[in-house]
């Protein structure tokens, strides 16, 4: 029987050789070796067909394959390990030749319930690659096989196919639709990831719960976990939708188990665990332990990032960047000065809107930006130079109208955009609110560099809710005399003094003004940059001068700039006579992922700095801690290599390397040595003790 069985396969393969032969066209380069589509006439929704790309192995004889199922409307087969029900497809080879074995490779499966029983597995077209196994590679090869594939929708189908096909090894040549085919096919295959770590595998016999612990260095999104095996006991139990919790970058997956032979004893069996996340699918190893599992309480990690952003908001009224528009608002309260009740109400009112309004569109724009795939990131506009030019310019008119360049009075016939900044009109605080929102962006404290991060990873609501918190924690000072108005009459009275403290405040704002034409001098020639600038300056000064009453001001002012930056660059040439001067800089090599990992190999400690020149706290950490000692000794020893990151400019590779570690935005600086390879990420405000401890800890052996 077996012999007739044989020879039934011989007639076929010579028939379907025949075929090929008198219909394949002779201009077909690299024709696919393939089986076709196999039906069987008792189940007709469900075609199934075995392709061969041509890639071959010769050193490791195999042949690469696929198996390719297509299931009509809603049919569904099933995955290595089905769930509570159905049967997994297998193909019983026994009848090829020359054939040692066949590797089956299984993609992602999705779950998939019906009447409370829940299954794994797949709708549509679903390819399985193969690697076939070949005993001999100069002798040819008959691969044989029946199918046995369960499909079911409210029924369920057991179906059988044969498949054949016959070919020689060494005259292989590749197909480039197979090709295709078998990289579909494979890219939804889980494999290891350098990303994933699985942290702990614990089963609770008494609650029938298999609790997974796993580390993901981009961070989880929602995350999908399957636990099979190959042990007997494993394969007798059914692992159900989990429970998932998220604790930063860590993940926390109960799993419930069931079996139909009591209870399941998995301590110290062997498991398979797979995680699918968007597009990320991985497969691990481990062994299943007894030990318990604390899993963190994030019932109130919302509420507590929302806390976070709310005071990270409030910080930031205090910040260098927003300090000079501290002045333009002080003058705002100081114009209030005998308005109704009702009008001052109003007008912090509209500058609190417009602080909200400014971070609404920012979140609207990382929002778009995370649902187109590109890169996210806190503080990203200051990488375009466009945005901060407009900045120089608004900043200047601003500091200019405060030193009384010109007056802005609003009437009936001048309600132009620039009419109505200075004055108490309604949108000049609103637009005052929205511009105080734009400059803090590059500040940043612990904070809200926490309520930041974890909006961007988080979900389009969360981070609108987290920007939201923002916004009321910067605009809480406006709101707070919007509900008490009465508080603008602690003021002093009008008087000499608000003229003089409106002339610091200008100088305040061209000296923001200053700040950001520096950071010009990283995308255009710094002599060019600064000689605009300087004319800018000095144009504003001598129209100052021709104003009644300004000229003996202007010029005081003038020669006391003068000084100063005279005696800055005296002072620059002679500090090492009369001071200690700032160390000079390390040399930082480019920041390299792989370069790490040798350093780290050779038993090398490497520090990490990821920053931008418009990072004020990139400038505060480096001059209050890496520049100075004990530090900046410790930076210098034989086993410490250097590595930067510059995030000035939009840089695909620095983005990625902070959003594999959970962070998305500068400054962020993380240790790597021998007793810590995957680093030791550093606080956002650096201090000598914890960059001293971390450097001892990742060298220490």
């Amino acid at each position: 029987m077996k012999k007739l069985y044989l020879n039934t396969y011989f007639i076929y393969a010579i028939f379907g050789a025949l075929l090929s032969i008198f219909f394949t066209p002779l201009s077909y380069a690299s024709p696919e070796i393939t089986t076709g589509w196999v039906t069987n006439p008792q189940h007709p929704p469900v075609q199934v067909r075995l392709v061969l790309t041509g890639e071959k192995d010769l050193a490791n004889h195999t042949v690469q394959g696929l198996l390719e199922v297509k299931l009509d409307k809603d049919w569904k087969t099933y995955w290595r390990s089905p769930g509570e029900g159905g049967v997994a497809p297998s193909v019983n080879w026994d009848m090829s030749s020359n054939v040692e074995s066949v590797d089956w490779q299984w993609p992602m499966p999705k779950r998939y319930e019906f009447l409370g029983v829940e299954t794994l597995g797949y709708k549509h077209d679903v390819i399985f690659p193969l690697s076939i196994h070949v005993k001999d590679m100069n002798k040819p090869v008959f691969l044989a096989g029946k199918l046995t594939m369960s499909s079911c929708t409210s029924i369920c189908v057991l179906t059988d196919y044969e498949l054949a096909l016959d070919f020689n090894p060494t005259k292989l040549t590749t197909s480039t639709d197979a090709m295709f085919l078998y990289n579909k096919g494979y890219s939804h295959v889980p494999k290891s990831s350098p990303a994933v770590t699985l942290d702990k595998v614990s089963y609770d016999q008494n609650k029938k719960i298999v609790t997974v612990v796993a580390t993901n260095k981009a961070g989880w999104t929602k995350p999908d976990v399957l636990i099979d095996g190959h042990s007997k006991a494993v394969k007798d139990s059914s692992f159900l939708a989990p429970k998932v919790t998220i604790k930063d970058q860590t993940l926390y997956a109960t799993v419930p188990v069931t079996s139909w032979f009591g209870t399941p004893k998995l301590v110290g069996e062997p498991l398979q665990v797979t995680i699918g996340d968007n597009d990320l699918a991985v497969e691990m190893k481990a062994t299943a332990t007894d030990e318990p599992v604390i899993i963190p309480n994030t019932n109130n990690n919302l509420l507590e990032i929302i806390g976070f952003a709310l005071l990270g908001g409030l910080i930031l009224n205090i910040m260098p960047c927003v300090l000079p528009v501290l002045g333009m608002k002080l003058s705002s309260v100081i114009s209030a000065k005998g308005l109704e009740k009702r009008q001052i109400r109003t007008q912090f009112i509209a500058s609190a809107a417009g602080i909200l309004t400014s971070f609404w569109l920012l979140a609207g724009f990382l929002a778009l930006m995370k649902f187109s795939g590109q890169a996210l990131g806190w503080g990203i506009q200051f990488q375009s130079p466009w945005f901060i030019g407009i900045m120089i310019a608004i900043t200047v008119l601003f500091g200019a109208n405060m030193l009384g360049l010109f007056e802005i009075r609003l009437s009936s016939n001048a309600n132009t955009w620039m009419a109505s900044k200075g004055d108490n009109s309604h949108l000049g605080h609103f637009i005052q609110g929205m511009f105080a929102t734009l400059l803090a962006t590059p500040c940043s404290a612990p904070f809200l560099g926490t309520a930041v991060a974890f909006a961007l990873g988080a979900n389009y609501i969360t981070l609108f809710a987290i920007f939201t918190a923002l916004a009321v924690g910067m605009a809480a000072p406006w709101l707070l005399i919007a509900i008490f108005p009465q508080l603008a009459n602690i003021l002093p009275k009008p008087g000499l003094w608000m003229d003089r403290v409106k002339t610091l405040f200008g100088l305040m704002m061209l000296a923001t003004s200053v700040w950001l034409l520096s950071l010009m001098t990283s995308f255009f020639n710094t002599a060019v940059v600064w000689a605009i600038g300087i004319a800018i300056m000095l144009f504003i000064l001598w129209q100052l001068g021709r104003k009644k009453g300004r000229k003996s001001v202007i010029i005081t002012t003038a020669v006391l700039l003068l000084g100063v930056a005279g005696s800055l660059i005296v002072g620059s040439l002679t500090t090492s006579h009369w001071a200690k001067p700032l160390a000079d800089d390390h040399h930082w090599d480019v920041l390299n992922t792989d370069k790490i990992a040798e350093q780290v190999a050779q038993g090398k400690t490497v520090f990490v700095d990821v920053t931008a020149d418009w990072c004020i706290t990139c400038k505060a950490n480096k001059v209050g801690v890496l520049l100075q000692e004990p530090v900046y000794s410790a930076l210098s020893a034989d086993n410490i290599e250097l590595m930067r990151g510059d995030w000035t400019k939009p840089s695909d590779y620095v983005t990625g390397f902070l959003q594999s570690h959970g962070r998305f935005g500068v400054p962020f600086n993380i240790v790597y040595g021998p007793n810590a390879p995957e680093g030791i990420p550093l606080p956002v405000i650096l201090t000598n003790d914890e960059v001293l401890n971390a450097i001892q800890q990742a060298s220490k052996k």
